[in-house]
């Protein structure tokens, strides 16, 4: 028997009955439209209920891993026994890497800036000081670090830090120019403390300034260096608690470096200049150098410099040794790009760097800082780079980086995310990606080489897609949550170069970035890949593993919707369809494309924005051209940006659209079919009745759109609503010209000034990436609510005040039911507006595939128009069993294969998904989202069966129809950060979280969902953060993520010799427990810093890896990981020890009792 729902159909008629109201009035009927309050229909013709496997258990949101460059760097560290980095940022996030696969993304809560970061070398742990005075221990030993202890100072602002090897003693520098002393392990103050008064001459009347160094002696661990702003050095016996010397230098110092032996240490000063000192001689610096500074004639003093920032001074056993420096430059080359220079011996090398030096580090070969210290590498941290150079080599060549930290090499403007994808495709785009490598990288293994990452579980293939602003777009491959760049493909290279100077005269459109992408579709089954353009232009690409010389083909399309208070002729004389033949103009040659330029003062019309190639172009391997079409000018008004794309590759198809209208082009014959305005699309089906000219007050509204007077909104009203032109769902940038996003009036004169314009200031603004876009969300003044996030685009009567520049906000093609009550599918194209209208277009191809390359292509309306609330943003197609339709595709071939015959040319067509039967069924679900609800209707009879309003007080920025745990759902990401999901077809609510405040327009546009439970967005400029929605997924999470800490052994100290041991000072004796500990020093003052607990425990640190702090940490953490085990063990050994004094009293009984009996009386 079969089962019908009846209290879904009453859900559904609740849910519907608001949208019903709307839907009516006098078009309500046209065209065959059916409104949802028709959900009652459902009743008439139950069906067998689809059994949904989804249930809200399948659901958790959590973030996964963190690709990219860390956003505003400002700190660096190197564990040189793990191999492991790790980068602070200003915004308190570290980043820790290690080999590729191996990188860890963690926040500190308050946001601080990160000031430095020491790590306790091969102890799995990591100290951080950051800007809000507070030092924190990472625990590095569990995938996912957690903070241990933390200690906020009070009263001093801490400057510099400094951990000797093996020592469980911080010491940190402050403001004040006074050095606490912190206790690793127990993370508090020790009563010792260097005042600054104490440290400098009694004779010295001027404070020395904040610490900007600390190092204990490499020969006398008893002995600190301190290094004031303001020039004095104090070497400090930590013992006797009294300077041993000081040294004065008239410069500022930036830093200090020992030399290994520990009896010369190196400055770097404010006036580019490096002294060296000698502990014997303190008087003076027995070497100066400005390495940089001219050499004057008279014999004085070179000439001063740029501050040398930071020196490091490396010794090696069998050559001279090395001097590391950012900085100290010439100030009369102000040109120069920031360096870093190495001098060895007499040679000295300047390394010219893209970005300014935020840190850098060398790396060498024992931790020991008394031994020969042999560095291999230098890691420079750049603000928007990370370079490691190859010290080993004479020309210092730099290593070859397997980080994908080059994401941002162009700001992103959008992404796409595809998980399961075919699994040839990664090894396909691998061929041709490997073949751009670059040369002269070194040839040895990358030094940062720590931790351990396995594959994991999750084998399916993943491709992410980049779209850049200077029009490149990078496949990178993201499986098993990692990222590797694949390919890399140059939109702008099918366009001729703007020369300079040029802009004025042609017919840009944006002044910055005009090949920036804004929209990108992939088919990869059938590997077609489309672009859209800021400069609103469409390139169809093609891929083919062969290398061809070949012209690129181009059409020109026009698109214009009337403008209003214009005669313009009455519907009936103007057919909204006319004959397709007169539709196709002939291909065109490139070389007329743009010979129409209009030249200063007069007006533009029928001239793209950009000049395709006309002479024949090389095309590598990979993805190539295959057709460009360009909007055009049109009576002076620049083309509008494309809001919404899709591709067929079984149909040949392209189809896009923009606040004009819609345009579709067979890129198989090369012919525009299609071009038309959104308003001519309905025909006689327009429910707003619509009419093509003035006066407005004759208009007809329909009433759901009448609830908004024209009174001003409130702001609060005001500010839950969605744009109206930007379009942040989908793709593009508001564009500023009058015509499209403004929401007055154009008269017939406005018309005109419009265009006699002339040759200024383009019309559009610039086209901003999305890495730089802000969002401004309350809204005062009328300027701003026409720009901003805020405003609505669908429920306010400005909406319908530019009705006649109803965009198109989402295309997709389709087998289905065009019509009500047709009786098989046919070829459809499902067109979204900005006004929540959808409108099915039938398409007519040819009946064999021989005659597709002859025959034209015939695009109709069907009648249909369905109705949402709110710009739709995505469409679907469920066959009757609930399964997920895939859309009709080319197997690929490769267009240039070389045993390509005539037999072998013929297309093979995948019309239906093969999860499904071939039998589409008697009916299908279509499921619609708008950014206000989400509908499922039942087609052929367009019975909404299902409506679900997913918010009332916000808008949807992104939806999809994803796959789960072989079942299908509704993602969607809404303005006010919520992500949400819901079955399908009866939209029941699965999962609600509010997971991440919009703040900024870069992740409205850049946030997408795929299948199996994965999304991504930009979370910064520079790196996509990936998160899952998945529970599977989250409790799989452990298993996939890389170990920061691998159990190495330390090296071994060298054997010293004898007679350095006897006279290469007393570093091993030092003994800072009995020095600095509470019994000695006594406890520090409680106002000074206070002491919080971490929230991430002792879980995973189990001890060190030995070193001196490593029996003692053992024992700590082998307590405090058991918790309440300790009591039951105290419990158990208690009882244990009472039991073994109860057998020993027995004993001692049984003793006494047989003592003086003979052995034949027992």
């Amino acid at each position: 028997m079969k089962k019908f729902n009846f209290r879904k159909v009453l859900d559904g008629l609740t849910a519907a009955s608001p949208v019903g109201s709307s839907g009516g009035g006098s078009g309500s009927g046209a065209g065959g439209s059916v409104h949802p309050g028709g959900t009652a229909g459902a009743a008439g013709t139950p069906r067998e209920e689809i059994q949904e496997t989804l249930t809200s258990d399948y659901f958790q949101i959590c973030k996964t891993v963190r690709h990219g460059f860390p956003y505003l760097p400002t700190a660096l560290a190197f564990d040189p026994v793990q191999k492991i980095l790790a980068i602070g940022t200003r915004t308190g996030a570290i980043r820790i890497l290690g080999r590729p696969g191996v990188d860890c993304y963690c926040q500190h809560e308050s946001g601080a800036a990160v000031l430095q970061l020491q790590f306790l070398i091969n102890e799995g742990a990591l100290v951080s000081a950051c800007a809000d005075d507070a030092l924190h221990l990472w625990n590095l030993r569990q995938k996912r670090p957690a903070i241990l202890h933390s200690l906020k100072f009070n009263r001093e602002r801490i400057t510099y830090c400094h951990l000797p090897f093996q020592s469980k003693w911080l010491y940190v520098g402050t403001e004040r120019g006074n050095t606490h002393i912190v206790n690793i392990e127990s993370f508090i103050l020790s009563g010792y403390v260097i005042m600054w008064n104490k440290a400098i001459e009694l004779s010295t009347k001027t404070h020395p300034g904040p610490v900007v160094h600390l190092s204990d002696s490499p020969r006398d661990e008893g002995k600190l260096l301190i290094g004031y702003e303001n020039g004095t050095i104090v070497f400090w016996d930590l013992r006797s608690k009294r300077a041993d010397l000081r040294a004065y230098y008239d410069e500022a110092i930036h830093s200090v470096a020992w030399h290994h032996e520990g009896k010369q240490f190196m400055c770097s000063h404010s006036d580019g200049s490096l002294t060296l000192w000698n502990l014997k001689s303190p008087n003076r610096p027995f070497q100066t150098t400005i390495p940089h500074g001219k050499v004057q004639r008279d014999g004085k003093k070179p000439e001063s410099c740029k501050p040398i920032l930071k020196v490091e001074y490396k010794t090696c056993k069998n050559s001279e040794p090395f001097v590391v420096f950012s900085g100290g430059l010439s100030y009369d080359k102000p040109c120069r790009r920031p360096s870093l220079t190495i001098m060895h011996g007499k040679a000295i090398t300047v390394l010219e760097m893209d970005h300014p030096i935020v840190d850098f580090l060398t790396l060498c070969e024992t931790p020991y800082p008394n031994e020969f210290q042999e560095p291999y590498a230098v890691v420079v941290l750049l603000e928007k780079d990370l370079i490691v150079v190859d010290l080993t080599q004479t020309n210092f060549p730099i290593f070859e980086n397997p980080y994908p930290i080059d994401i941002h090499e162009s700001p992103v403007t959008c992404t796409e995310y595809f998980a399961d994808c075919p699994p040839d495709l990664i090894p396909v785009l691998y061929s041709v990606g490997a073949k751009h490598k670059k040369q002269g990288y070194s040839n040895k293994e990358w030094p940062i080489s720590g931790g351990a990452w396995n594959l994991g579980a999750q084998t399916y293939p993943e491709i992410i897609i980049t779209g850049h602003a200077d029009g490149s777009v990078k496949f990178w491959d993201a499986s098993a949550i990692t990222l590797q760049m694949l390919y890399k493909l140059k939109t702008s290279k099918v366009f001729e170069k703007q020369k300079v100077g040029e802009g004025k005269a042609t017919a840009e459109i944006v002044e910055e970035d005009p090949f920036a992408v804004q929209m990108m579709y992939w088919c990869p089954e059938s590997r077609i890949f489309c672009v859209a353009g800021v400069s609103a232009y469409v390139i169809v690409y093609r891929f083919s593993k062969h290398e061809v010389n070949t012209e690129i083909a181009s059409l020109e399309v026009r698109l214009q919707s009337e403008v209003e208070d214009i005669i313009t002729p009455e519907p009936e004389t103007n057919p909204p369809f006319p004959d397709a033949s007169s539709q196709l103009p002939s291909l065109k040659s490139l070389s007329g494309s743009t010979n129409t330029v209009a030249c200063e003062g007069t007006m533009k019309d029928s001239i793209p924005c950009l000049s395709v190639k006309a002479r024949p172009v090389r095309m590598p391997p990979g993805y190539q051209a295959d057709l460009v079409i360009q909007l055009v000018w049109v009576d002076g008004e620049p083309p509008q940006q494309i809001t919404s794309l899709a591709v067929n590759s079984a149909y040949g198809l392209v189809a896009f659209g923009n606040c004009s209208g819609l345009a579709v082009v067979d890129f198989m014959q090369k012919t525009v079919l299609l071009s038309m305005g959104t308003l001519d699309l309905y025909g006689s089906s327009d429910p707003y009745q619509r009419q093509p000219r003035s006066p407005r007050k004759s208009r007809q509204f329909a009433a759901g759109l009448t609830e908004l007077s024209d009174s001003p909104v409130s702001l609060e009203l005001e500010r839950c609503k969605s744009p109206t032109s930007d379009h942040v769902n989908g793709h593009c940038t508001s564009p500023t010209s009058q015509s499209c996003s403004s929401g007055k009036r154009l008269s017939s004169a406005d018309v005109s000034r419009a265009n006699r314009r002339g040759p200024g200031r383009p019309p559009f603004r610039k086209a901003q990436s999305a890495a730089c876009m802000e969002i401004s969300l309350p809204v005062t003044t009328e300027e701003n609510r026409e720009n901003s996030f805020s405003r609505s685009r669908s429920s306010s009567v400005s909406s319908i005040d530019r009705d006649s520049k109803e965009a198109i906000t989402a295309l997709f093609f389709m087998e289905s039911f065009a019509r009500k009550n047709d009786s098989a599918v046919s070829s459809c194209l499902w067109v979204g507006t900005g006004l929540g209208m959808v409108i099915i277009l039938s398409l007519n191809l040819p009946a064999s595939d021989d005659l597709r390359h002859s025959e034209p292509v015939m695009v109709s309306p069907s009648g249909t128009v369905l109705t949402l609330k709110g710009a739709v943003l995505t469409f679907a197609c469920l066959d009757c069993m609930g399964t997920l339709t895939h859309q009709p595709y080319e197997v690929w071939r490769d267009p240039h294969s070389a045993d390509d015959g005539d037999k072998t040319r013929k297309r093979k067509l995948v019309m239906h998904s093969p999860s499904s039967s071939q039998d589409m069924g008697d009916h299908q679900f279509a499921v619609i989202c708008s950014e206000k609800q989400a509908k499922v209707f039942s087609l052929p009879s367009q019975t909404c069966l299902y409506v679900h309003n997913i918010t009332e007080t916000s808008f949807l920025l992104r939806a999809d129809v994803v796959t789960l745990c072989n079942s299908v759902c509704l993602a969607c990401f809404c303005a006010n950060g919520h992500i949400m999901t819901l079955s399908l077809p009866s939209l029941r609510p699965l999962l609600d979280m509010n997971y991440l405040p919009v703040t900024d327009m870069r992740i409205a546009r850049t946030f997408c969902f795929t299948n199996e439970g994965q999304a991504l967005y930009l979370s910064s400029p520079t790196e996509i953060q990936r998160l899952t929605y998945s529970q599977e997924m989250c409790d799989n999470l452990q298993d996939m993520l890389g170990d920061l800490f691998t159990p190495v052994e330390t090296p071994e100290a060298q054997n010293r010799g004898f007679l350095k041991g006897l006279f290469g000072g007393s570093g091993q004796a030092f003994d800072r427990e009995e020095l600095f500990g509470e019994a000695t020093a006594g406890k520090a003052s409680r106002s000074l810093a206070q002491h919080i607990p971490g929230s991430g425990g002792i879980e995973g640190v189990r001890g060190a890896a030995g070193g001196v702090i490593g029996d003692l940490t053992r024992a700590r953490i082998a307590l405090d990981e058991r918790g309440q085990k300790l009591g039951e063990l105290d419990e158990r050994t208690a009882s244990m020890m009472a039991s073994a004094e109860a057998f020993s009293k027995h004993a001692h009984e049984v003793m006494l009792k047989y003592k003086d009996k003979k052995w034949y009386q027992f």
